[in-house]
């Protein structure tokens, strides 16, 4: 039975993602108050939407993120 080692560089990899997710996190919120608190303004709908597109890409990214972490913690299983 051989173990598999953590793989540094791609925990590091996940951790920056992290720390990328995070920042998405407090922006869509921020993103989206800003645009209901302005709902008479002409950018109120395109504000709103990106704030939502960030909102998505914040949970993607998390899911991304994750992923990144569990493999370099258990390794990438070969179909071979």
């Amino acid at each position: 039975m051989s173990q598999k080692r953590t793989d540094k560089d791609m925990l590091v990899k996940g951790i920056k993602h992290i720390g990328y997710t995070i920042a998405l996190m407090f922006l869509a919120p921020g993103v989206i108050y800003q645009a209901f608190k302005n709902q008479g303004h002409p950018l109120y709908w395109p504000v709103l939407i990106l704030g939502f597109i960030i909102a998505i890409g914040a949970i993607a990214m998390a899911f991304y993120s994750l992923k990144i972490i569990m493999d370099s913690l258990f390794g990438k299983k070969n179909k071979n």
